[in-house]
């Protein structure tokens, strides 16, 4: 099997916060990012403050080198070269590509593995923690 092509992926600049919501059907504000409604709940992915408490994403997008819809492999690609590397991910899809989240304290962690598996990676967005 031969694996996808190597991706161009940029740092999204927000930081990410990924909430569970048991009991909703939609949050209470309209400052979210992907909203993914299943049947223990909302799960509401919105910007983070820029300190505070709580679990901190930063994103990996593809945007302006995305892929179809049909071609198979692209979020594997990225996904599994971090789990190999025992990194957690959430992943958003869009039309276009995959928003793929990493906890903010391995970031730069994910950037090498990454790039060892022959991805690109645009840092320039990139920046220290509670910045």
């Amino acid at each position: 099997m031969t694996s996808p092509a190597a991706q161009q992926l940029g740092i999204v600049p927000s930081v990410f916060a990924v909430q569970h919501l048991p009991q909703a059907t939609f949050p209470e504000d309209d400052d979210w990012i992907a909203l993914v409604r299943a049947p223990e709940g909302l799960t509401v992915v919105r910007e983070a403050w820029p300190t505070g408490s709580g679990d901190r994403w930063i994103g990996l997008y593809a945007g302006g080198t995305g892929h179809d819809l049909d071609v198979p492999g692209m979020l594997a690609a990225i996904v599994g070269p971090l789990a190999e590397a025992a990194i957690s991910v959430f992943v958003a899809s869009t039309f276009h590509a995959d928003l793929v989240l990493v906890p903010e304290p391995r970031i730069k962690e994910a950037i090498t593995v990454l790039e060892e598996a022959g991805h690109r990676v645009d840092t320039r967005h990139l920046r220290a923690p509670d910045s």
